[in-house]
């Protein structure tokens, strides 16, 4: 396999695991969520706290790697106005997912003391899982808009 044909491959997976796992982390939150029972919260909240870390977290340091050794190998620019946008973007996600990686650990924590102790998820706990679900929107859309960027390619993006 040529060494293009493998960045390319990389690159695609890493996308591919970044809407994927976002994608089913949120799920299985909401799912958890509509539940209320704190074990079940508690349970998948821990699960998603460790994917995130082992999948999204790996992603998001290879990405940006793997299209920069991607680009210079093809001989784009990066001052493309696609692959500047596409950076725009990525750091657009990471506003939202950075918070959100913090938030997950407080839910998960907050859902294993309610249920360690019997007693119902306290008040800060839902309005961090509303601040949760809200921000998951405007960075999966980016990152489906990173997606369509790196297919297309639009010439003439921002001059």
């Amino acid at each position: 396999m040529e060494w293009i044909h493998l960045l390319r491959w990389a690159h695609v997976i890493g996308a591919c695991v970044l809407l994927g796992t976002g994608a089913g982390i949120a799920f299985f939150m909401v799912m958890a969520q509509r539940t209320k029972d704190t074990r079940v919260i508690a349970h998948v909240a821990g699960t998603v706290v460790i994917a995130d870390w082992l999948f999204t977290a790996t992603a998001v340091v290879l990405q940006p790697i793997t299209g920069a050794l991607l680009a210079m190998e093809i001989g784009w620019r990066m001052s493309e106005g696609w692959i500047v946008a596409s950076l725009g973007l990525y750091v657009l996600v990471g506003v939202f997912w950075l918070p959100v990686v913090w938030i997950q650990h407080q839910l998960r924590d907050m859902a294993r003391t309610a249920s360690a102790s019997g007693e119902a998820l306290p008040e800060r706990y839902h309005r961090l899982y509303r601040i949760w679900f809200v921000a998951g929107f405007p960075a999966f859309i980016a990152a489906l808009a990173i997606v369509w960027l790196m297919v297309t390619r639009p010439v003439g993006l921002f001059g």
